[in-house]
């Protein structure tokens, strides 16, 4: 009987698997932004209510460059 050979995966890169994350960024974040987005806004007017609790919303604007592909 022939042995079968297992074949290795190369893993990849940690910075090739990698996806870019946005930051998560309060209201107060939101209230002063320069360039405020919809979802900024929408998270602005919730937690300006009273006795609102939030956990922050991801700042498209954090999001960092793409990498140019070789």
């Amino acid at each position: 009987m022939a042995a079968a050979k297992a074949s290795k995966k190369k893993k990849k890169a940690h910075s090739e698997t990698a996806r870019p994350q946005m930051k998560i960024v309060t209201s107060e974040t939101c209230a002063v932004c320069k360039t405020p987005c919809t979802r900024g806004l929408d998270y602005l007017a919730r937690m300006s209510e009273p006795g609102a609790v939030g956990n922050g919303v991801p700042c498209v604007l954090t999001l960092p460059k793409a990498a140019p592909r070789k």
